[in-house]
């Protein structure tokens, strides 16, 4: 295996596994909105989407990919 591909998928494997913890804390939140760890997770994880190490790990734009989940989520 390259280095190319081992570095993607370390990336892939890191922004899938804060999209699934970003819908735990949605749904967490859609069922008690005051939960304060749901809440905590949320905002670390749209820091991340919205951070500058985001945008080197992946071409996906970060606002349109919380606007999707939060979509998602209120489906």
């Amino acid at each position: 295996m390259s280095d190319i591909t081992i570095y993607e998928n370390l990336t892939n494997a890191i922004i899938l596994q804060a999209v699934k913890d970003y819908r735990v804390a949605l749904k967490c939140l859609k069922a008690n909105p005051r939960n304060k760890f749901a809440l905590a997770d949320k905002g670390e994880i749209e820091r991340f989407f919205r951070s500058s190490w985001f945008s080197v790990l992946t071409s996906v734009d970060g606002e349109m990919l919380i606007r999707s989940l939060q979509k998602e989520a209120d489906a």
